[in-house]
């Protein structure tokens, strides 16, 4: 039997993390969805405000009640930083009570909200009966403005949020810096149905060894189709060198097509580390496996099918 699904998935106020939930949640067949709001207003009956003042805040102001703010010297981003922190970390036991809850009763889960924060959730400690994924949502700051007022606008809190914009954007670059220090996955959420592929191509194991054979001025190519076409992911590069017993393996996890994107523009703008791939390339005769994924099925034969017609998979007739 596969294990239960435990989704995890955490971004600051306004970057669309209630709707991309309620998306995946539906896709997948997973009928508990909790937001983290409605476990921290059980902690907060429990727990009272002479306690816990930053609990009884929102997550964006929390930092007015931190009582050795001097020690910030004036850092305003470190300010509410710990602020959040503070806050977050009297839900996190909480959380941590809902997934067991979850896990011990074999139920698929998805938990949404701001107080999902990499490093101080244990998950591992749920791998061994889970099939757990942990996301971080961000948008630039334009895009995360404009939905902010919208959602602001919607819940007919706008005055009280509008305010805070700042205070939120702060948050959505911790939540950024944590999730990437913790190996966990961040997810520019531009569109829905991208951000669903793309996290799809993450939780389900829908993937291909196929051995490819192009130049690395292709990689643009390459990656294109991949990741902005279908939402796939690339887990790992072989290359199959003269002399080798077996070929060069480097794992890797790109799903991000704005990373693949800065990567081939290093390339572009380092002509020695270009000149170091190319010997690479050049040694394995262009020849080099990857393990593609994709979102479904019909995505990675669609996927595949397309980057056969582009010429960028080894042919064994090829002379």
């Amino acid at each position: 039997m596969r294990k239960p699904y435990v989704i995890l998935i955490g971004s600051a106020s306004g970057i669309g993390k209630s709707t991309i939930a309620s998306e995946l949640a539906k896709e997948l067949g997973i009928k508990h969805l909790i937001e983290t709001d409605f476990i921290r207003e059980i902690v907060r009956s429990i727990i009272g405000p002479d306690y816990a003042p930053a609990l009884h805040k929102s997550s964006f102001d929390a930092y007015v009640t931190l009582k050795d703010k001097q020690r910030f010297d004036g850092n305003t981003a470190n300010l509410i930083s710990a602020g959040f922190e503070e806050h977050a970390s009297f839900v996190i036991p909480a959380i941590e009570k809902v997934i067991k809850r979850a896990v011990d009763d074999y139920d698929d889960l998805v938990i949404e909200g701001v107080h999902l924060v990499p490093g101080f959730l244990d998950i591992e400690k749920f791998k061994k009966d889970a099939s757990i994924h942990f996301f971080v949502l961000t948008a630039d700051e334009e895009v995360h403005k404009e939905r902010f007022v919208k959602r602001a606008m919607k819940i007919k809190r706008g005055g009280k949020h509008l305010e805070y914009f700042k205070e939120n954007r702060i948050i959505n670059n911790y939540l950024v810096k944590q999730a990437l220090e913790h190996r966990v996955p961040v997810i520019n959420n531009l569109d829905i149905n991208e951000t669903k592929k793309r996290m799809l191509s993450l939780i389900k194991e829908i993937c291909k060894e196929m051995i490819f054979q192009h130049s690395v001025d292709q990689l643009e190519l390459e990656t294109d189709i991949i990741l902005n076409k279908y939402g796939g992911r690339i887990m790992d590069v072989s290359y199959f060198l003269p002399g080798f017993g077996e070929p060069l393996r480097r794992k890797v996890n790109v799903y991000d097509p704005s990373e693949a994107k800065r990567f081939i523009q290093q390339l572009q703008e380092n002509p020695k580390r270009k000149k170091d791939l190319e010997g690479l390339y050049e040694l394995s005769g262009n020849v080099h496996r990857h393990r593609i994924c994709a979102p479904d099925e019909e995505s990675l034969e669609a996927m595949i099918k397309e980057l056969e017609n582009k010429g960028l998979l080894y042919q064994i007739n090829k002379d």
